[in-house]
């Protein structure tokens, strides 16, 4: 290795803005948030309460009131 040579820096990142989900603010999406995709504690703990008092839910079909539940391969 030659002397003039200078050690390769690493690649400059630009910064990644997300609106926060919560409050729609600007929210800085990368490692160094702890709180991302959320701006701050506070916007993620009122996700994580809405998500415990099931305000929030994944949307799926019912099954008719007289299908059976469970494995299909055991009725």
């Amino acid at each position: 290795m030659e002397d003039d040579q200078k050690p390769a820096q690493a690649p400059v990142v630009a910064q990644r803005w997300v609106p926060c989900p919560t409050c729609k603010g600007d929210s800085l999406y990368a490692a160094s948030n702890r709180f991302r995709p959320f701006c701050s504690e506070r916007c993620k703990n009122i996700d994580l309460g809405a998500w415990a008092s099931e305000s929030f839910a994944v949307p799926a079909e019912a099954p008719p009131e007289d299908q059976v539940y469970g494995d299909a391969k055991l009725q």
